[in-house]
């Protein structure tokens, strides 16, 4: 027997209706193109309730996720994405990994990016800024940076077939940047099949004293490597301890929501 006959469908007065959830689904749909960011009186007056019925939804929605609240303002996080499955394709989801960027920063404090491989480089495709500078060089969607010694790169190498890994570490020649650079061919590809175990990378301090960095793969729903998201940070202000207790399960938790929300 069939529990949801496609012909009948549920009004407001019938006792299956759950009158909570179709108001706060009301609630997250009021936010658009034109309202991303609302205050209370706003959202009660687009979804036609009084102030504290829209409050309460508010901070529910908040509660759970979906929401994000700076000081009067509401906007939707990144999580609400996990409602609409079927929103995103193939043209847009990079502007989707990029709140989940900005979520991992508002978090966190630090800047994320989302790289992919491009030859021997990883190249920036997203990103998210912390107020803080990092590097010399100004990091931003384009730049280019050795694979090798970096997490993103390292993680995204991690992927290759062993024949692809071979022919890469076969023919790169390995630049000493600071003292803790690798620069032996064998030393790194021991580094990158103990990623490929433990499925992530951190590159202390080898690009650029003082940059601390930390990378996992992003897949999508079907399976398909994304790139890699990291968190990058100050060697001096935030400690190993703190990169694989904290930071680690905020990076994988969003490389989780990305997997089921996301088709590309």
């Amino acid at each position: 027997m069939d529990d949801f006959p496609q012909e009948e469908a549920l009004k407001p007065d019938d006792r299956d209706f759950v009158t909570a959830l179709a108001s706060g689904l009301e609630v997250i749909m009021a936010f658009d193109d034109s309202h991303p960011r609302m205050t209370l009186s706003e959202v009660a007056a687009r979804t036609s309730m009084n102030r504290a019925k829209a409050r309460r939804f508010l901070l529910t929605l908040h509660a759970l996720g979906y929401v994000r609240k700076q000081q009067r303002y509401f906007e939707l996080a990144p999580r609400v994405l996990q409602l609409g499955y079927s929103y995103l394709s193939s043209n847009n989801y990079r502007s989707a990994i990029q709140q989940y960027l900005e979520e991992i920063t508002l978090k966190c404090g630090e800047s994320s990016s989302l790289g992919v491989l491009d030859g021997d480089d990883v190249i920036y495709v997203a990103r998210s800024a912390a107020h803080h500078r990092l590097m010399a060089i100004t990091l931003s969607v384009g730049t280019r940076l050795p694979a090798a010694h970096t997490s993103m790169g390292r993680v995204l190498l991690a992927q290759l077939p062993e024949t692809s890994l071979d022919d890469y570490v076969g023919r790169i020649s390995l630049q000493r940047y600071t003292d803790k650079t690798i620069t032996d061919v064998s030393s790194l590809k021991t580094c990158i099949n103990q990623v490929r175990q433990q499925g992530y990378a951190i590159s202390d301090q080898e690009l650029d004293s003082g940059l601390r960095s930390l990378a996992v793969p992003a897949f999508d729903a079907n399976g398909k490597l994304l790139g890699a998201i990291n968190i990058s940070t100050n060697a001096a202000r935030v400690d190993m301890d703190t990169l694989l207790k904290e930071y680690l399960p905020l990076l994988q938790e969003t490389a989780r929501l990305i997997r089921t929300t996301i088709s590309a």
